[in-house]
């Protein structure tokens, strides 16, 4: 039959097409090689196979940048045209919602979808993947829990759905069982860096930040390969590690090495650039010229479509000094707010309070990103990200309060921050500050 590996048939598949279909679907599940390169293979065997064009438009609908999300409409249009089961044409449902920006709609179909058909690997990683970006962590926990009875050891794959059942449980607070399932994932497939990922973040949250670099250290020649289209983000979390423990010599050498040697212009790894170097001023180290090399590259992918994005653009033209860009972003996303997609809402709501609350701090009006942002870090779950790339608004708030002479606020949310962070030299800083032990702030 014309199966895929978990046996789902394929529409228009043949027998040469399919082992090239399986290795598409297998490098995106780990996130290794090139999947769009593997589909296309599988497409040059079989123009009729569906699933090869579904697999395409979600990687780039996925990708949340302009010109990839062009191409996903086109491969969708073509995808429309040909013959479908019920399973294909529910994915294309759920990218039609997608591709609206209508974010809930298109991970709500997929729910539905998963229930529906329990082994479609795809649509249960293109689910996860949504519930990150729309930071949904209880979808990201129950959409593996939901299947997982369905699922066997025995089962191609069944490592990559326990690596992201992981990452639900990491996200929903989970942090024992999260790290046990990440690491049980990672004994079935040492290469699933998803898997890593998700145990690394148990390591963060729980400010384990000398285990969190041995655990990347030690596993390094598996999430670190050329091929690794991951690679970047895990250097990144080693380098929180590192920030967490006051060593910010090595974060530079990290940054100026594997995060951005590369100058990549994919928006992931930009948003890891400009997130390490917000946090570096706000420990008050020099950057240099760091922050144009990153304005520069973000300037295609300002667009408005996902305001996550744009808010880490924002972060890079301020340290650059290109405040018209700014002024640009802002107005751009203004007139994005006012449709009714999903994105529109979390940019009215969540989007534009942090960018005006981050240029106030970089202008120094300490006072007034303080109380832009401490309402706006309640809701900012509404949108992408995980809760260690959110936190960078809670160390941005602190350090306001601490620099506008706002004591009590300061030593308030520092005492927050040790309750569950008790061993960051971060943390301890900010209270010291906040108490007046050190009442100089950081400057660059």
């Amino acid at each position: 039959m014309n199966t895929d590996r978990q046996g789902n048939r394929m529409s228009g598949a043949t027998l040469e097409a399919i082992p090239h279909f399986d290795q598409a679907l297998s490098d995106f599940n780990l996130y290794r090689g090139d999947p769009l390169a593997a589909a296309d293979r599988a497409l040059t065997a079989a123009p009729r196979l569906v699933m090869a064009h579904i697999l395409k438009a979600h990687i780039l609908a996925l990708a949340t940048e302009p010109q990839a999300t062009a191409q996903a409409a086109e491969i969708v249009a073509i995808a429309r045209g040909l013959p479908a089961d019920d399973r294909e044409a529910s994915h294309l449902a759920a990218l039609a919602h997608l591709l609206q920006g209508n974010w809930v709609a298109a991970a709500t179909a997929m729910d539905l979808h998963n229930v529906r058909h329990p082994h479609d690997l795809l649509a249960l990683q293109v689910g996860h993947i949504m519930d990150f970006y729309r930071a949904n962590a209880r979808d990201m926990r129950d959409r593996m829990a939901r299947v997982l009875p369905r699922w066997s050891p025995s089962t191609p794959g069944y490592s990559v759905v326990l690596g992201m059942y992981a990452f639900g449980l990491e996200e929903a607070g989970d942090y024992i069982r999260a790290e046990a399932t990440g690491r049980s994932a990672l004994d079935a497939e040492p290469l699933d860096c998803w898997a890593h990922h998700a145990v690394a973040h148990v390591m963060e949250m729980q400010g384990r930040a000398h285990d969190g670099i041995g655990w990347m250290t030690a596993r390094e020649p598996y999430w670190a390969t050329s091929d690794n289209v991951f690679k970047i983000h895990n250097w990144w979390h080693r380098a929180l590690c590192h920030l967490d423990l006051g060593q910010a010599d090595e974060v530079l050498r990290l940054y100026d090495g594997p995060i951005r040697a590369s100058r990549s212009m994919v928006a992931l790894d930009l948003v890891d650039a400009s997130a390490l170097l917000w946090r570096l001023h706000l420990t008050g180290q020099d950057v240099g010229d760091r922050w144009a090399e990153v304005a520069r590259c973000w300037e295609p992918h300002a667009d408005g479509r996902y305001p996550f994005n744009d808010w880490h653009a924002v972060m890079a033209f301020l340290g650059a000094g290109r405040e018209p860009e700014v002024d640009c972003a802002i107005a751009t996303l203004e007139r994005h707010a006012a449709g009714d997609a999903d994105t529109a809402g979390w940019t009215r709501a969540v989007g534009l309070p942090l960018i005006r609350g981050f240029r106030a701090f970089w202008r120094g009006q300490y006072r007034e990103c303080a109380e832009g942002l401490h309402p706006a870090r309640f809701i900012v779950n509404q949108f992408g990200g995980s809760h260690a790339q959110r936190d960078v608004i809670d160390w941005t708030l602190t350090e306001a309060a601490v620099r506008g002479g706002l004591t009590s606020l300061a030593e308030a949310l520092a005492h927050e921050r040790l309750a569950l962070k008790p061993h960051s030299q971060v943390n301890r800083a900010f209270l010291r500050r906040a108490q007046g032990v050190n009442q100089s702030p950081p400057r660059e």
